[in-house]
């Protein structure tokens, strides 16, 4: 894959956060994309993500863990599509070792006791924790179904189709679905 830290290429089109996390690694042949290629770099789709809100200096190891739970989320994903079984064991490992712990906290506007989760950000586990818990969330789902692969030829992205008819074709219109309908329109003017 070509390295390329400007995270904004980041796609977020899959209404899902764990399959925009599997899509940070897009393309084929020889125009593949991975937003992947350092510590900061991940720090950066985390925060483009929404996941974070604050800056944070990346934890030694960031890049390592989040390229090995992306290549599983993929398999187990895919596995789960096909009905079949995957190894989630470092996916449960990151959900075990990124636990955000809770503390009793005042809220000073409200003048009211809260219950604040607290992410250990200083870990790579603490930091890939939320993509973990939206693939649980998401393969445990009885909104599994509706996952799906992107059915133009030379695409690889997933996305969660929240449409009301559930027939979402492309990972987006704008750009797959649009290249899809004037190839069909090309062919059948040709013929």
């Amino acid at each position: 894959m070509t390295s390329d830290s400007n995270h904004s290429a980041t796609l977020l089109l899959a209404d899902n956060l764990a399959l925009d996390f599997i899509n940070s690694a897009y393309g084929v042949a020889e125009q593949q994309h991975d937003c992947f290629t350092d510590d900061r770099s991940v720090i950066a789709w985390l925060t483009t993500a929404g996941v974070l809100s604050d800056e944070v200096a990346p934890p030694r190891g960031l890049l390592a863990l989040a390229c090995e739970l992306r290549e599983e989320s993929r398999a187990l994903v895919k596995a789960a599509m096909n009905g079949t079984a995957s190894d989630a064991t470092l996916i449960n490992s990151v959900l075990e070792a990124g636990r955000p712990h809770q503390k009793l906290a005042w809220h000073d506007e409200t003048q009211q006791f809260y219950l604040r989760a607290c992410a250990d950000h200083s870990k790579p586990a603490g930091l890939l924790w939320p993509i973990a818990d939206a693939l649980v969330t998401l393969v445990t789902s009885e909104k599994f179904e509706f996952v799906r692969q992107c059915e133009a030829h030379d695409c690889i992205l997933l996305f969660h189709d929240l449409s009301k008819s559930h027939r979402r074709r492309w990972c987006s219109m704008a750009t797959c679905g649009n290249r899809m309908k004037v190839a069909a329109f090309r062919s059948r003017k040709s013929q």
